[in-house]
């Protein structure tokens, strides 16, 4: 993919102060009508060789665009606050809000290259990694976004010039380290990664624009321009998405399904709930204070039909903790900040560090239930989420998180009783609202919306429990039973994998011992037949 960046591409001095005001104008009008309009956030990477213009870039966009209406994230290496969450949750919460340009120096493109070039992951493993971007980049685009993705390319003779002229001149020569000639060693290894990498995540939604970076008018002319023809296209376009291609598939002939298959008579007596309640807050009390689980943290997820017991039971859970360990984030309908993010923005930013506990009170999972039913989303987006949220849990699963979801089910006569009951006790009328009433003549269509949810995204990894909460005694001891067996099961499992690599690691170290011995003989061996001789 770097053919085309390594032929001498040059630009005159005299044909870049000519075409450079009217970019800028351009640019500047362009940014001016993307913040107006509110339509699209531009996410822009720059990446590259070292001493390819990277930096040199970002300024000139800085002078030549309003910087207003811009934001600059640099990522290095992850801060310890950073390492306590999933890889990608520091790029989330920098994403750019809709009308504004954030500039990526370093993106989720840095790690996963420096990874395999060290040797840390195999290429099956990268080519894993390559995946997953694949599918965040689609989500984001899908969401709305433009992701213009620049690779600043230099060959291994034009780097080792670059560095030998920016060290040379006083005014540069801070730019270059030691670290930057230690680089260069490396430079073949980045080639073959790199390029494996970009051609890989080089698609139709995000595909890479490679800028020789040998000339520094002609690099920035080239960011420039295709910046300003990317945010012209993106502004001239219409907001419509397409049309879904394949049609939700469902099989329940006999009408039965997983929620109709739930035996809502399960009760539990008050004496017996007492002595339970008490069991298991004090097991998820040990659980939670257990040395193992600060290497690890909890997200608990509630679902479930209007006054199901949600509240009552996340307080129950929550009367088992420190209140300093745990945070409790209710869901409601998205504020303007939020509408400006892609949907599972506003998640990512209340994932827990390790040790600690994330209760969402409702969840991501208002797309494919609520918006699906009420119309707020199309067809086409809550079809998506059903992938999108399967790619957000395994990203928390595979970072350490302990993930468990809870969808309460309760008939339509006791909802009925129930929210006759809030409107006669003065402190519960607040839960009851026109909009609760509403949404019971729409009880089949949620019904059917919380089916395939659960159908689409109960995995092996995050499997949905479902709680039959027609009695809450009954409800509440189901919850806290299950999450303490989750929390206990990923507890030892992590011993478990513990305790193997410390296995292996002795053996190795046995063997290696055991080698070192036998050396240590031969050579007193050989020095004895020496002085025989």
């Amino acid at each position: 993919m770097f053919e085309s960046a390594e032929i001498g591409h040059k630009l005159t001095k005299t044909a870049y102060r000519d075409a450079v005001p009217a970019l800028r104008a351009a640019l500047l009008q362009a940014q001016v009508s993307l913040f107006e309009k509110r339509k699209t956030p531009v996410v822009v990477l720059i990446s590259g060789q070292d001493g390819a213009g990277k930096g040199e870039t970002i300024n000139v966009l800085y002078e030549w665009m309003d910087p207003r209406f811009i934001s600059t994230l640099a990522f290095s290496q992850p801060s310890d606050e950073e390492r306590e969450r999933p890889p990608m949750w520091r790029f989330w919460r920098s994403l750019p809000p809709k009308g504004r340009v954030g500039i990526f120096a370093g993106s989720w493109y840095s790690d996963p290259i420096r990874a395999r070039i060290a040797g840390e992951i195999s290429l099956k493993e990268l080519d894993a990694k390559a995946e997953q971007i694949n599918r965040f980049e689609a989500m984001l685009v899908h969401e709305g976004a433009l992701v213009l993705k620049f690779w600043l390319h230099l060959t291994k003779d034009g780097q080792k010039r670059r560095l030998k002229t920016l060290s040379s001149d006083p005014r540069t020569a801070w730019r270059v380290t030691q670290w930057n000639w230690d680089r260069l060693k490396t430079y073949d290894s980045l080639q073959e990664v790199a390029g494996h990498l970009l051609r890989l995540t080089n698609t139709a939604a995000a595909p890479w624009v490679v800028v020789e970076g040998t000339d520094d008018l002609y690099r920035s002319m080239t960011v420039g321009q295709v910046l300003l023809a990317a945010l012209q296209g993106k502004l001239a376009t219409s907001d419509a998405l397409p049309a879904t291609v394949a049609p939700m598939v469902r099989v329940n002939l006999d009408g039965r399904n997983v929620l109709s298959e739930l035996d809502l008579t399960h009760a539990l007596a008050d004496k017996a709930y007492k002595d339970e309640l008490a069991r298991w807050q004090g097991k998820l009390s040990e659980l939670v204070r257990d040395p193992r689980f600060l290497g690890r943290s909890l997200v608990c997820a509630f679902e479930g039909a209007d006054a199901a017991g949600k509240g009552g039971a996340i307080r129950r859970i929550a009367a088992a903790m420190d209140a300093r360990q745990y945070q409790v984030t209710p869901v409601a309908a998205p504020t303007e900040e939020e509408r400006a993010q892609p949907h599972l923005w506003r998640f990512w930013r209340h994932l827990p560090r390790r040790g600690h506990v994330a209760i969402f009170d409702r969840t991501w999972y208002g797309r494919v239930l609520v918006e699906r039913v009420e119309g707020f989303c199309s067809e086409a987006d809550w079809l998506r989420a059903y992938g999108e949220i399967n790619d957000f849990e395994h990203e928390l699963i595979e970072s350490g998180i302990i993930v468990v979801k809870f969808w309460l089910q309760i008939s339509q006569a006791e909802q009925l009783k129930r929210f006759k009951d809030r409107e006669k006790v003065a402190f519960k009328r607040f839960k009851i609202t026109q909009e609760d009433w509403r949404n019971r003549e729409k009880w089949h269509d949620y019904q059917q919306a919380i089916c395939d949810m659960v159908e689409r995204t109960s995995t092996g990894e995050a499997p949905w429990t479902l709680v039959e909460a027609n009695d809450k005694n009954y409800a509440r001891i189901k919850i806290l039973r299950t999450l303490c067996q989750r929390i206990e099961a990923a507890l030892q499992a992590s011993a478990a994998g513990a305790g193997s690599d410390a296995a292996s690691d002795k053996a190795c170290g046995s063997a290696s011992g055991q080698k070192d011995s036998k050396d240590s003989k031969g050579a007193k061996k050989s020095k004895r037949d020496k002085v025989k001789q």
